[in-house]
């Protein structure tokens, strides 16, 4: 390929189509027609001397030249990119961007909808989109700048990320309003007698910070229900006699639904980090972004 007879605009839709392997959501990610995507991967094909993409049954399969481009030239055109935001002043009220925030989804509801909030009355060009927290995914998120920021226990903030701690929450026990063991406090041996669902950032696991508090202690308690979502919870909760350990501004922001309590434990508080990648961390708009989460949610 000859750089010379190249733009920019046709390596972003090259690297659009590795990303996307279907040329309708490439033109759609770049926000151009489907024709114009077509005509651009012609000529890539031209300059390159490959096709690039092939059909293999209902989808597109990258070629042995692609597969090898397609790392590097994203990330020398996320280096390009950053180094040009890092180069201009962000004036929010002009700017035109987009943020990506992993959370949890009770953090969503904590968090950033105050946080959308105030950008949409001071930056109302500005967009955020809420992406959920996958453990294993998220550092690669920020990584690959598919992710702004991430907010999430200082336990699964990843070590390599620049962080800042954000509020400190607990855990607490809820049951539902008028529920059969009456408005007292919780003791180890009720939590044993008692059916509980619990939440996994990871899908499908049965175990969680309150069955450790009770090895400890020689007890288990019986879990019936695994869920993934926090949002979920209050639901299954508030129509049914089970009960649950969940973080005190969901209980909070559920307090119609659902009586909270301490639970029988010494210490059931715990951090919340946001972080992102040191790569962003001179981003101007970016700096912006963290500070106005900061102040949103309490800290400064």
């Amino acid at each position: 390929m000859d750089i010379r007879q190249a733009d920019l605009g046709l390596l972003l839709a090259l690297d659009a189509l590795l990303a996307e392997r279907n040329v309708t959501r490439a033109a759609e990610r770049l926000n151009i027609s489907q024709p114009a995507m077509s005509a651009q991967l012609a000529r890539l094909r031209d300059l390159l001397k490959d096709p690039l993409l092939i059909a293999s049954g209902r989808q597109m399969v990258p070629t042995a030249l692609a597969l090898t481009l397609h790392e590097p030239l994203h990330q020398r055109l996320v280096d390009l990119a950053q180094l040009i935001r890092e180069r201009q002043p962000f004036e929010p009220s002009r700017a035109k961007r987009v943020f990506r925030i992993i959370a949890p989804d009770y953090l969503h509801m904590v968090v950033m909808i105050p946080l959308i909030r105030e950008v949409s009355k001071v930056a109302p060009d500005v967009q955020i989109v809420l992406l959920p927290f996958e453990q294993a995914k998220a550092w690669q998120q920020l990584e690959n700048l598919e992710a702004d920021l991430l907010l999430v226990w200082r336990q699964l903030t990843p070590e390599d990320a620049r962080a800042s701690p954000i509020f400190n929450d607990e855990l607490c026990f809820v049951q539902r309003k008028k529920h059969p063991r009456g408005m007292k406090k919780p003791s180890v041996s009720e939590l044993c007698s008692l059916s509980h669902a619990i939440v996994s950032p990871e899908a499908g696991a049965l175990w969680g910070v309150v069955d450790e508090e009770l090895k400890k202690l020689g007890k288990k308690r019986r879990v019936v229900a695994s869920l993934r979502s926090f949002l979920a919870l209050p639901t299954l909760i508030s129509q049914s006699d089970l009960v649950a350990a969940v973080p005190r501004k969901l209980a909070e922001k559920t307090a119609d639904k659902l009586d909270a309590f301490q639970l029988p434990f010494p210490d059931m508080k715990f951090e919340m980090l946001l972080s992102w990648h040191p790569r962003m961390h001179a981003d101007p708009g970016h700096e912006w972004l963290r500070k106005l989460a900061l102040t949103v949610s309490g800290e400064r």
